[in-house]
């Protein structure tokens, strides 16, 4: 799945097609998932919205001069509707939807607890379950923001660093393996895109870090 060096040596922009929020109202939880551009050698598109998000999606995508033709892989850090309801319109991408990774009606093994799925030097794909079991993070390195990582609901906004009730609330799994992946994530990102709000710098990061040459993280003392 590693691409060329060449390839990997070039850089990637992480744009956030459209921010997501989540409130309660009267009639229960409004809610719609941030949606996120990833350019560079590959085009990729992280967490699709709901099914009634098509039209304004691919007007987004046009304002860029791109057709969901060109989209290469898709990205949907979890299965649930608010995340997925857009997938049918990138028939020509790799579709990664938590662990399960298909293209067609063809799907591959790929045992996400054990290994990394790397689609090049700079973007990788990790489990970081907790909200959901096969909760997925997308992680990026850009050269003008360092790394990004989106997260889905791992980090449901900003504002769940500081009232960690936010996220409590909405764990579907486990409350233990979201604050452990939540720790993991907060090591090493710059910047950080959340399930239902804006991207947001990383004030936590504490240490810095590199990939090495087999896409590993390393902490840098």
């Amino acid at each position: 799945m590693a691409e060329s060096n060449a390839e990997c040596n070039e850089g990637y922009e992480v744009i956030v097609l459209f921010d997501g929020y989540s409130k309660k109202t009267q009639e229960g939880l409004t809610a719609n998932c941030t949606c996120t551009l990833i350019l560079g050698p590959k085009k990729i598109i992280v967490d699709t919205m709901t099914a009634w998000d098509g039209e304004k999606l691919v007007e987004a995508l046009k304002q860029r001069n791109i057709e969901c033709d060109d989209i290469n892989f898709v990205v949907c850090t979890h299965g649930h509707s608010d995340h997925i309801g857009c997938n049918y319109l990138f028939k020509k991408a790799m579709h990664i939807v938590g662990h399960c990774i298909s293209y067609r009606d063809v799907y591959f093994d790929h045992d996400f607890e054990k290994e990394e799925y790397v689609i090049d030097g700079n973007v990788k794909v990790i489990a970081t379950p907790g909200h959901t079991l096969e909760d997925v993070s997308v992680i990026v390195r850009t050269e003008e923001k360092g790394t990004i990582v989106i997260t889905g609901d791992l980090f449901e906004n900003g504002d769940d660093l500081e009232d960690d009730r936010i996220w409590r609330e909405l764990t579907c799994c486990s409350e233990e393996l979201q604050l452990k992946n939540r720790n993991l994530i907060l090591q090493l990102a710059n910047y950080i895109v959340p399930g239902h709000g804006p991207m947001f710098r990383n004030k936590k990061l504490k240490k810095c870090l590199k990939l090495n040459d087999s896409h590993h993280v390393n902490f840098i003392e």
